[in-house]
């Protein structure tokens, strides 16, 4: 059984998966207080992380774990959204649901934090 939602293939494929990107991203700028700020982060981050960094593959272990906040943002702002309209009274699957997306994206700055300091650290221990 085939979804009607479901697109056929080839090239249009592309090009709708990559307007319905769009439409997320800037839906999660607009809507979205956390990824604004997370993205303010990343247009920091990025630029320092490229400066910093001692090799093509440091640089992206620093970018890659900046963009990784910012998808686990996205995946909680999706089940958030999924969840606000199914109720925005109490429920506590969905309470359970939304604390859970929430510890996705600390675990995943956490994880930023870590990396970023490792590699930091690493540079200064160079140094002496």
């Amino acid at each position: 059984m085939h979804s009607s939602y479901k697109s056929k293939g080839g090239p249009a494929r592309l090009v709708n998966a990559l307007r319905y990107s769009a439409k997320g991203l800037a839906a999660a700028f607009r809507h979205e207080a956390a990824f604004r700020q997370e993205l303010l982060m990343a247009a920091v981050l990025v630029p320092v992380a490229v400066w910093i960094s001692r090799s093509l593959a440091e640089a992206a272990l620093l970018i890659g774990v900046v963009v990784f906040v910012l998808i686990v943002e996205l995946l909680n702002s999706a089940i958030e959204a999924l969840a606000d309209t199914i109720t925005v009274e109490h429920h506590p699957l969905i309470g359970r649901a939304k604390d859970l997306g929430s510890a996705a994206v600390l675990l995943s700055l956490l994880v930023l934090v870590l990396t970023w300091a490792a590699v930091v650290v690493s540079h200064l221990m160079q140094r002496l």
